[in-house]
């Protein structure tokens, strides 16, 4: 089996990947491609905030994996002419963790955190009065002589981004004064991406190309970007001076992708409730025992590019595949 080009281990782990992206990362609104409403209300809330001499509001950005949270962060700290402060919620495991991490903030910068809902509850509720009253309390030393420590902090931003907003608690969201879902690019917005990501790249590819590439990317920059390196990489080892359709074709079939942009493991699935469950209803975890990939991949991965082209269906009795799929098959 090839190499699955869309397994989020893949996605996290690809170190050449990374160095790419974050190379290839907008630095201003007007170099970002498309997301114009969600562009325009961050405009409205920087200019607001540089009137009033404050910090942005909170701001939580989720949806997808792959559709440049990240990026989006960077971009409003750059906007906003302040510092950028990164880190995730699996790396603060504990109270004071977070204290150093406040801590050192200036005044007006922003905090990054990624995976916002692996944060431990713990320190989420130290979280809540850092968004809301720019200070946290301690609690230094154990019993009898424990005493409270009320640290002042600089008015500062947090920027949370994660993929299952659903996970978060309640009170967390509501101290967020923003809330934008990124949702996928359309069709044109990918294949200009694809094409200024190949400039910045110094690859040569032509307009087709580009497109080709687009329509397969799950309408995912981060995929997009993955194909093409793939799609470079061949063209480099074939002699080939420029990508072109040919190129792109034979990459995709090295690294197992379709004309419709589905690979190994999205046809899989839809053969599977086909032919063993007779298109459906499917309960999660039976498809996950009989995929053999783990349920929060095919929720989180491939489920929701499934639901968006029409591949498949969320009923209260568990997924069936529509009639575009039994079409497909």
């Amino acid at each position: 089996m090839a190499d699955r080009v869309f397994d989020p281990k893949n996605l996290e782990n690809d170190s050449e990947l990374e160095n790419i992206i974050r190379t290839l990362r907008p630095q201003k609104f007007t170099d970002m491609i498309g997301k114009e409403m969600e562009k325009k209300s961050l405009k409205v809330l920087i200019e607001a905030a540089e009137k009033r001499n404050e910090a942005i509001d909170h701001i939580l950005l989720h949806g997808p994996p792959g559709l440049g949270k990240t990026s989006l962060a960077q971009v409003i700290a750059n906007e906003a002419g302040v510092a950028f402060y990164s880190t995730s919620g699996p790396a603060i495991e504990k109270k004071g963790d977070l204290a150093s991490v406040l801590s050192n903030i200036e005044s007006r910068g922003i905090l990054f955190i990624d995976e916002i809902h692996r944060i431990h509850k713990s320190v989420e509720e130290l979280l809540y009065s850092a968004m809301e009253d720019n200070s946290i309390d301690l609690i230094i030393g154990k019993g009898p002589s424990a005493r409270t420590l009320k640290l002042e902090l600089n008015h500062i931003t947090i920027i949370g981004a994660t993929t299952k907003v659903n996970l978060l608690s309640a009170p967390l969201r509501d101290r967020f004064g923003l809330d934008l879902r990124l949702d996928y690019y359309s069709d044109s917005e990918m294949s200009e991406l694809v094409f200024r990501k190949a400039q910045m790249m110094n690859i040569k590819i032509n307009q087709s190309a580009a497109k080709s590439i687009a329509t397969r990317a799950r309408r995912t920059p981060r995929i997009a970007v993955r194909i093409l390196k793939r799609a470079r990489d061949f063209a480099q080892v074939a002699n080939v001076s420029e990508i072109d359709d040919d190129v792109v074709a034979k990459t995709l079939e090295m690294i197992d992708v379709d004309i419709n942009g589905l690979d190994y493991l999205d046809r899989k699935i839809l053969n599977i409730i086909i032919n063993l469950f007779h298109g459906g209803p499917v309960g999660l975890k039976t498809l996950s025992a009989a995929v053999s990939e783990d349920i929060d991949t095919i929720q989180d991965v491939y489920e929701p590019y499934l639901l968006k082209e029409g591949y498949l269906m969320r009923t209260p009795k568990g997924r069936v595949v529509t009639e575009k799929a039994l079409i497909y098959k």
